[in-house]
């Protein structure tokens, strides 16, 4: 293992520098959602389409991602990484309609993979200490990137065009990343005798791609009963597969013992529903500031828009940063059941409460802060309870589980309002927005559920 004192702080500035445009470039849709909506022609359940395209890649990318770190090293799979993203920002930035636009933001969902390769290096290079507050520090600047994303988006799509909204991060992405490229120090491959488990790779890679489509089809656009059953028939299939090649492996794609932890598993399922409780406010919120003003919404552009949900760009950016060190000081027990009781007492609340624009600010600055000190406090235990070697697949797997949990909540929050649309004016009912923040209040009252009966895996 490499000495943990190799790296300074500029290495690990130009890496947080980097998390902080990723983040940026990730965040510019939500805002600018309800514009993209119009000009694009849209339905929500479609709108979220652009979002979760993002979220659909960076699934299938980030546990092989984080392999591959493990294996040939974070920093040269970084760098490829990045390149790839730049390639997806620059075809967002030029895309002509809805199709080009889809495809740059496949190409960008490989940014989630950069997650866990960031924390391959922080752990190879810093000390046990060093390194969890290093890994908070990622966390929070890919997240205060949505503070960033947030403000820039309303100003660049409304002064000059959407397109400008992934432009400017991209370049500061390709920027950054010759940074890093030059200032990170090369972290040594780890040697095995074993071949990277390519088979176990693709049926992993295959079974979440499928569950992801699959997920966007049935809360999108909607599938008969028959083809949701193919659908949950092919996951459990490839599912199956992936797990009996995984156990015949000499060297596996996941080490299932090590899933089998309870560190590792309660933290993946806790993630889920958290996230996706968070993942329907996010989505809900724009959507209803964008409402004509003659009813119940608030008919806000999307600069305004982004103001008001900068607040919780800020908040979750900081309550990332001490997830972590919150868990340590008062136990990962606490710190969950505080989270889950905030976000769902904030979210019943909500639905009944959301006629002004500060409801809905404090709604969101209440449920980032619960979401972002949980979901950190979770991951840093996870990345520090495997051992080195396995530091990427681990956070690669929590990242994924994270991903999942936002594509849901989006995608089911997107079908609500769909489901709920006024015949004449084709627009979502005021009903609906309550149904929405009353199911995101049901998920987060379920991850309680979750901290009870995973007592044992739950405890500092």
């Amino acid at each position: 293992m490499a000495s943990p004192v190799r790296v300074g702080r500029w290495s690990i500035g130009a890496l947080g520098v980097l998390a902080l445009a990723l983040g940026t470039l990730q965040s510019v849709v939500e805002p600018a959602l309800p514009q993209l909506q119009r000009e694009l022609g849209v339905s929500p359940a479609e709108g979220a389409l652009i979002g979760n395209t993002l979220l659909i890649t960076g699934a299938v990318v980030a546990p092989v991602a984080g392999k591959l770190g493990d294996r040939y090293g974070g920093k040269r799979v970084l760098i490829r990484l990045m390149a790839v993203v730049s390639a997806g920002g620059l075809l967002a930035a030029l895309a002509p309609n809805l199709p080009v636009l889809l495809l740059g933001q496949v190409l960008q969902g490989v940014m989630v993979g950069a997650l866990p390769l960031s924390f391959i290096l922080v752990r190879k290079h810093l000390a046990a200490g060093a390194s969890r507050l290093a890994i908070g520090l990622v966390m929070a600047l890919f997240t205060g990137g949505g503070m960033v994303g947030t403000l820039i988006a309303g100003p660049l799509a409304e002064g000059l065009s959407w397109h400008w909204m992934f432009a400017l991060p991209t370049l500061v992405i390709v920027a950054t990343t010759v940074v890093v490229a030059r200032l990170m120090p090369s972290d040594p491959p780890v040697r095995s005798e074993h071949r990277i488990d390519w088979p176990g790779a693709a049926l992993l890679s295959g079974t979440l791609l499928v569950f992801m489509l699959g997920l966007v089809r049935v809360t999108g656009a909607g599938l008969p009963p028959l083809g949701a059953g193919a659908v949950a028939v092919a996951v459990a299939v490839l599912a199956t597969g992936w797990v009996v090649v995984e156990r015949r492996a000499a060297s596996p794609m996941v080490d299932l013992r090590m899933l089998a932890e309870p560190a590792m598993w309660h933290a993946c399922v806790l993630t889920l529903v958290i996230t996706a409780s968070f993942g329907m406010v996010t989505f809900l919120l724009p959507q209803l500031f964008a409402l004509p003003a003659d009813g119940y919404g608030f008919g806000l552009g999307t600069t305004d828009i982004g103001l008001l949900l900068l607040p919780g760009a800020v908040a979750g950016a900081v309550s990332d940063s001490v997830g972590g060190i919150t868990a340590g000081r008062f136990g990962l027990r606490a710190v969950l059941v505080v989270g889950a009781l905030v976000t769902t007492a904030t979210t019943i609340a909500l639905a009944a409460l959301h006629t002004a624009a500060w409801q809905l600010v404090l709604a969101k600055v209440l449920t980032a802060i619960a979401a972002g000190v949980c979901n950190t406090a979770l991951l840093t235990r996870a990345a520090t309870a495997v051992g080195t070697e396995d530091t990427g697949i681990a956070t690669g797997l929590l990242v994924v589980t994270r991903v999942i949990g936002l594509a849901l909540g989006v995608q089911v929050g997107g079908a609500i309002l769909d489901s709920g649309a006024d015949p004449v004016t084709g627009l979502p009912t005021e009903s609906a927005f309550a149904t929405g923040f009353a199911v995101a209040g049901l998920f987060a009252a379920l991850s309680l559920l979750v901290i009870r009966f995973t007592k044992k895996g739950t405890q500092a």
